[in-house]
This record gives structure tokens, C-alpha cells and sequence, in this order.
């Protein structure tokens, strides 16, 4: 299936690992032009290159903090300013769920939920606003927020909040937007195999002193599929829903985690 992406313009946040590099590589393969935002230069700078030489096109590295309302605009004008607009937005800007040890209420700040609010909804929202008035001069668009599974589940009070927050974020963006051919979706994946698990799964491991291999199967355990997915496959799901062809679906979640064992979503 072609999914009509050459030459649309992205910028992906996040971008320079994880699923934000995962979703480039695909997007580029597909023919758009990809700009990875991310805050660390030393990665980005890595990554873009690394990209650039396996396809033999230019990716722009634009480093950008999106706590910053002030960073995401001037990175936003320098994007649109290279390409000549945007019609794609990633949101992948965040930490992993499963970064930083879990707290109960009595331990739990408020700073400790802030953070994630600051980063993954604000700073969500700061990208969206930036790039939204670009994509209704143009008359089409994709906005595609990466959330995740701790929005269907407790465990992580933060986690939860943030994750639910960028569900709610989506749907009001894609009411307001949609009439202006702006589709607004968001993904929820959920453990994803990235550069960070064989880290995660060593801990997990030395915390419950089992082998690495059962601390693999049991942080699989959950999974329909049994197994984790990895970043390629989250990527495939977003770079469709970057595409013209999933007009269809707008304001919608879709689960990314290979199917989570017991619950009914309807």
C-alpha cells in the first residue's frame, strides 16, 4: 500500500531515539521530508546523520526543549522555514513509563506529577498550537500523539494522569481541528523494545534476582501476542496514521502494544 507520504513535511519530537527515531526511519522511507526535535545535541545530531546516510536525503536536526513555549516556536518557524510548511506532527517527546521507581500516595509530590504534565501534555499542546496554524493555511494535516497503555491501567499515578490528559488533548484538538482537514489521533503503546529494555530487563532481573531471560517473560507475560513489541513495529501504526489514508480515524486512541490479556475495549 502506498501511503501517499512523499514530500509531506514532519517534524517528529523526541526523535532522536526510541519510538520518535523508529517513526522517522519509516516516514522517511516512505518519501516525506523529517526533521527529529529533540533536546540532547550530541544524540540528534547522531541520529539525523545516521538517518541522512542510509537514505541518501537531508533530515534536519533542530534542537529544542518543548517545556519552552518560546523553543517550540522558533523551532517550528525553522522547520517551516527549510521545508516550506509542515503537514505532520509526532508528539514523542516524553519520558518512558517505565523510567524512575514507582510511588505509593504517601511518597508521591506533586512536582512528581507535574513533570510529566509540563513535558508530555503542555508540551504536547505548545506543539500542536505551533504547527496547527501551518497545516489550516494548507488545508490538510496529521497531528499523532504518542501516549501509552498507563492510560487503560493503574499502577503509576503520574503515569496515568499524563497518558489520560494526552487522550483528552487529542480529542478536543481533532473536534476543532478536523473541519480544517487536521486529523488528530493518539497512540498508546505499551512495554516497546527500544535501546532502553535490555537495561530495564537487567534491573528488573537483579530486583527480583531471577535470570534476565524470566524477567523477560514475565514483563511479556501481560502481552496478547507474547511478546513485547518493538519501536519498527509502534512505528508502522503512527506512520499510517501520518497518511492521507487514515482520513478515516480522527480523534481516536490505538492501543500499539501487541493486545494487553483480559480487558474488553469498545
Amino acid at each position: 500500500m502506498d501511503l501517499q507520504l512523499t514530500g509531506k513535511r514532519a517534524i517528529i519530537t523526541g526523535g532522536s531515539r526510541g519510538i520518535g527515531l523508529a517513526v522517522a526511519t519509516v516516514l522517511i522511507a516512505e518519501g516525506a521530508e523529517v526533521a527529529l526535535v529533540a533536546r540532547g545535541r550530541e544524540a540528534l545530531r547522531e541520529a539525523a546523520g545516521k538517518l541522512a546516510a542510509a537514505h541518501g536525503t537531508r533530515v534536519l536536526a533542530v534542537e529544542a526543549d518543548t517545556t519552552s513555549q518560546e523553543s517550540v516556536e522558533a523551532m517550528v518557524a525553522q522547520v517551516s522555514a527549510a521545508f516550506g510548511g509542515v503537514d505532520i506532527l509526532v508528539n514523542s517527546a516524553a519520558r518512558p513509563a517505565s523510567s524512575g521507581a514507582r510511588k505509593d500516595l504517601a511518597d508521591l509530590g506533586d512536582d512528581d506529577v507535574r513533570v510529566e504534565v509540563e513535558t508530555k501534555v503542555l508540551g504536547y499542546l505548545r506543539c500542536a498550537r505551533a504547527v496547527a496554524p501551518h497545516m489550516t493555511a494548507a488545508g490538510w494535516g496529521r497531528i499523532v500523539n504518542i501516549s501509552g497503555l498507563n492510560a487503560r491501567q493503574a499502577g503509576s499515578i503520574p503515569g496515568s494522569i499524563r497518558n489520560v490528559a494526552v487522550a483528552a488533548l487529542t480529542k478536543n484538538l481533532a473536534d476543532e481541528l478536523g473541519p480544517h482537514g487536521i486529523n488528530v489521533t493518539v497512540v498508546h503503546p505499551g512495554l516497546t523494545v527500544t535501546e532502553r529494555t535490555p537495561g530495564m530487563v537487567a534491573a528488573t532481573a537483579a530486583a527480583r534476582d531471577i535470570s534476565e531471560q524470566d524477567a523477560l517473560a514475565g514483563l511479556s507475560a501481560g502481552v496478547s501476542i507474547g511478546r513485547m513489541i518493538d519501536a519498527a513495529e509502534v512505528a508502522d501504526v503512527v506512520a499510517f496514521l501520518c497518511s492521507p489514508r487514515s482520513v478515516a480515524i480522527n480523534g481516536d486512541a490505538v492501543a500499539a502494544g501487541g493486545g494487553t490479556r483480559g480487558p474488553i475495549y469498545y
